[in-house]
């Protein structure tokens, strides 16, 4: 017996194997949920984190036991999750490392630097874990997704290139923009200069005097310094071993032998006076050039130089004699000159021969 059209496509509709296609559908909404998830948590604050340097990238990174307790304590968090919230901490961060939206990593400098008691509770540079498992013990776990731009960042990254603009046009600008704009940079400028100079004062009296290494505000020119770093005053714990009294005393005696050289090489009242000079008539140059004084010195270079010497041809005849009278006048006054010289330098040789 034959089988009729209805039953025919009824077979060829029928999954292979018992699988339908119900699982795709949820593993895809599966993973936009872990996506959803992985998001959230990033961008709440109360996860610790900290910015690095893997294989010459910059990244955001968290450690693990902050991973568990931050779950622990923001259950709501894991609602987003749907019918997976009732998992554990080690099996979502499982599953964050199997959707590539989390890689582990660990720390490059593994052995204790001199004059340390243990190893950075943050490194700052680090590499791929080779196994790639949720773990509690010092593992760190770097977010591979890029973070999703605010606003503000969006309206800054396109202000951006006005601001280039704008300093490409600075020649341009009035004066008393340019006033404002050279003052302003000459004091963000001093203010930094003045901040590493009083951050190397305070940690070089504290250093030899005390023998503890303090340092007020972050380096402001490492890598991996955040803003929020940066406008921290009060100094982190130092946990390093207190140095030794040769060491203090050596780098004072370099401190001392430092400040004489450069009292006894410092230059003089005129030598500044000189450089000062020069750097006011720079800056007074490029304050008070404008595309006016810069037309008008290209027009005067575009008109022609009369020569003396040329043939003047005038348009009447007593214009004429008056020019040949007056250039012969002028050249018998040469040869007056030649003539008086001459007597000169004759007079002068007699009396040296008498």
């Amino acid at each position: 017996m034959t089988k009729s059209g209805t039953e025919r496509k009824r077979v060829r509709r029928a999954p292979v194997g018992g699988i339908t296609e119900t699982p795709s559908k949820k593993s895809a909404t599966k993973k936009d949920v872990f996506q959803l998830f992985s998001e959230k948590v990033r961008d709440n604050k109360q996860l610790e984190s900290r910015w690095a340097i893997l294989q010459e990238t910059r990244v955001e990174y968290f450690r693990g036991k902050d991973f568990t307790c931050f779950l622990r304590n923001h259950s709501d968090i894991k609602e987003s999750l749907g019918s997976d919230k009732d998992l554990e901490a080690e099996d979502i961060a499982n599953i964050l490392l199997q959707k590539n939206l989390i890689v582990r990593c660990d720390r490059v400098v593994k052995t204790v630097r001199p004059g340390k008691k243990k190893l950075s509770s943050w490194p700052a540079h680090l590499e791929i874990h080779p196994e790639q498992v949720f773990s509690e013990n010092d593992a760190f776990f770097a977010w591979t997704f890029m973070k999703r731009q605010t606003l503000w960042q969006t309206i800054i990254s396109f202000l951006w290139p006005l601001v280039a603009l704008a300093v490409c046009l600075f020649p341009v600008y009035p004066y008393r923009c340019k006033i404002v704009v050279l003052y302003s940079c000459a004091g963000a400028l001093l203010l930094l200069v003045s901040l590493i100079l009083f951050r190397a004062t305070v940690f070089g009296v504290l250093y030899i005097l005390l023998g503890k290494r303090i340092w007020f505000f972050p380096n402001i020119n490492a890598e991996e310094t955040t803003f929020r770093e940066l406008i921290r005053f009060w100094p982190q714990k130092d946990e390093g071993e207190p140095p030794k009294w040769t060491s203090r005393l050596t780098y004072a005696l370099a401190a001392v032998l430092i400040i004489i050289l450069l009292r006894r090489h410092a230059p003089d009242e005129a030598a500044r006076a000189r450089y000062q000079k020069k750097v006011s008539n720079i800056i007074d140059d490029v304050l008070e050039w404008s595309p006016t004084l810069a037309l008008s010195g290209m027009m005067d270079r575009q008109q022609p130089v009369v020569n003396a010497t040329e043939t003047i041809h005038p348009s009447n005849g007593s214009t004429s004699s008056a020019a040949e009278e007056t250039y012969v006048g002028r050249e018998v006054n040469s040869d007056e000159v030649d003539d008086e010289s001459t007597f000169d330098d004759e007079a002068d040789h007699s009396k040296h021969e008498s």
